[in-house]
């Protein structure tokens, strides 16, 4: 079966589960919401970081889009019947990160606008230039868009959507943050910590915007081959 009529099912998957509608809304609200508490507290001299820091929690939401996405394909069967209908595993694995990548660039480039937008009216004259802003949105955009795509691939290599959420939630909110405390150097190479390099008017470490997207690019990449692997080689 060639590629596009495959995306296109996956889609209509995507669009009509209100659990992926409602990780896509979360994704917006919630950054929005904690961007604008800590734009609202200002505590941290990085403007650009003050007006994007929401995205610490948004990426929570968009963890649970790309691991529902996939999880529920090994409940009750679903993957079976998928397969009964595409037999290339690869090609419908590659679908399905698609259907999962564009819904969240899109909601990704809208709470990054409306962050930014908001951000600035919290701050006004003291907020990041134009500028610094537009590059704080595309960051915030591939940001969550790769962490979908890495708890994607965590979640097919798992095959549980319990398991991927319980290793990805706390590592998100509490070892990445232990591991920033205890070494600096090592905390800038993981993959929510390396992208948000971009949400920073400045940086210190060995990364730079794009660079710090590139290595949470690669660690989605290396989840997404690690899950192809595992779906190849395991019962549907």
């Amino acid at each position: 079966m060639p590629f596009a009529p495959v995306l296109h099912a996956e889609w209509i998957k995507t669009r009509t589960l209100p659990s992926l509608l409602g990780a896509l809304a979360a994704i917006l609200l919630v950054t929005t919401a904690f961007s604008a508490v800590g734009a609202a507290g200002d505590a941290d001299p990085d403007p650009l970081y003050s007006v994007f820091f929401g995205v610490n929690l948004g990426q929570i939401a968009a963890i649970a889009f790309g691991t529902t996405a996939v999880a529920t394909e090994f409940r009750g069967g679903a993957l079976r019947l998928t397969l009964s209908a595409v037999p290339g595993r690869r090609r419908w694995f590659a679908a399905k990160a698609t259907a999962i990548a564009m819904p969240v660039l899109a909601a990704g480039l809208l709470t990054g606008l409306v962050t930014l937008l908001v951000g600035k009216a919290v701050l006004g004259a003291s907020g990041p230039s134009w500028t610094e802003g537009l590059r704080g949105a595309a960051g915030c955009c591939l940001q969550l868009t790769l962490m979908a795509l890495f708890a994607a691939g965590l979640a097919a290599l798992l095959r549980s959507g319990v398991a991927t959420l319980s290793v990805l939630i706390p590592f998100v909110l509490i070892v990445s943050f232990v591991v920033g405390d205890l070494s600096a150097g090592v905390a800038d190479f993981l993959p929510d910590r390396a992208g948000q390099v971009a949400l920073h008017s400045t940086w210190d470490g060995a990364l730079g915007p794009w660079t710090g997207l590139a290595v949470t690019a690669l660690w989605a990449t290396a989840a997404l081959l690690a899950g192809a692997w595992r779906l190849d080689r395991g019962d549907a």
